[in-house]
């Protein structure tokens, strides 16, 4: 019989702990591929973003005040457009990527008409990114009695999102190029939707199948020759019609419009 006593075996045991070192590791490349896809994402918008349309020299000449219309920028970088004894009050949504600056012309037809406007500057110049940009104009001029919300393109889509859980602060809404996808039929606002005959940018499909969510009675007027850009003032716009009046002349037929709606 081999009474000889096997030996232990002297060499250390070395644990392969490749597998655990490969799940450790992964949530660390899980969270730096979060971390580049956010990056990635977030230098692509402000690309995105950074491409807008100016306001042109018309529009910056249309800042400064005229006689019987003040302009002044407001404690939160609202811009207001004041004439004297206003008759009512109109806070408009600038256009998607549209600098608000643009609408300085238009703001100026309204307060001849005695109207007075405040611009809403955008982050990004993305209505989107501001629906709620119309919250506490109104404390800021008690004198004025009536106010109307109005947007252009995706600013006037996102007014009729605001107006359709504010609509008791409302008199009236304004869609300037722009449709509301937002039900305001029982609202008892008064609506007065523009657009042109050259306009190339709004989705008019799209404005026939959302019709339903004005209240009855809601105005709706075409202006011959307008187009998509010329409710503001920044020059031609990628996809939109030719117009064939001048930008003067769509804005005071807007401008007209809005009086006679909104008296």
């Amino acid at each position: 019989m081999d009474t000889t006593q096997s030996q232990p075996d002297s060499k250390p045991r070395i644990q392969d702990d490749r597998p655990a070192r490969r799940r450790r590791r992964w949530p660390w490349v899980i969270l730096v591929v979060i971390a580049a896809l956010v990056a990635i994402g977030g230098i692509a918008f402000t690309a995105y973003a950074s491409d807008y349309y100016h306001a042109d020299e018309a529009a910056h000449q249309a800042m400064e005040p005229t006689e019987g219309v003040q302009v002044r920028t407001l404690a939160n970088g609202d811009i207001a457009f004041i004439p004297p004894s206003p008759r009512a009050g109109v806070v408009l949504y600038p256009g998607g990527k549209v600098q608000a600056e643009a609408y300085a012309p238009l703001l100026q037809a309204l307060a001849e008409r005695g109207f007075l406007g405040v611009l809403v500057p955008i982050p990004f110049n993305l209505a989107v990114l501001n629906m709620n940009g119309a919250d506490g104009v109104q404390e800021q001029f008690p004198e004025v009695r009536s106010w109307v919300l109005m947007g252009h393109s995706l600013g006037g889509v996102m007014a009729a999102a605001y107006a359709s859980s504010h609509g008791e602060e409302w008199e009236g809404l304004g869609l300037l190029g722009a449709y509301a996808t937002s039900d305001l039929a029982e609202s008892g606002l008064t609506v007065l939707s523009l657009s042109g005959t050259e306009d190339g940018i709004l989705n008019r499909q799209a404005a026939a199948s959302n019709r339903g969510n004005l209240p009855e009675g809601a105005v709706e007027l075409s202006i011959e020759g307008g187009n998509h850009a010329q409710f503001g003032s920044y020059g031609a716009q990628s996809s939109d019609g030719t117009a064939t009046i001048a930008p003067e002349e769509q804005r005071r037929v807007v401008a007209d419009a809005v009086a006679r709606t909104f008296p």
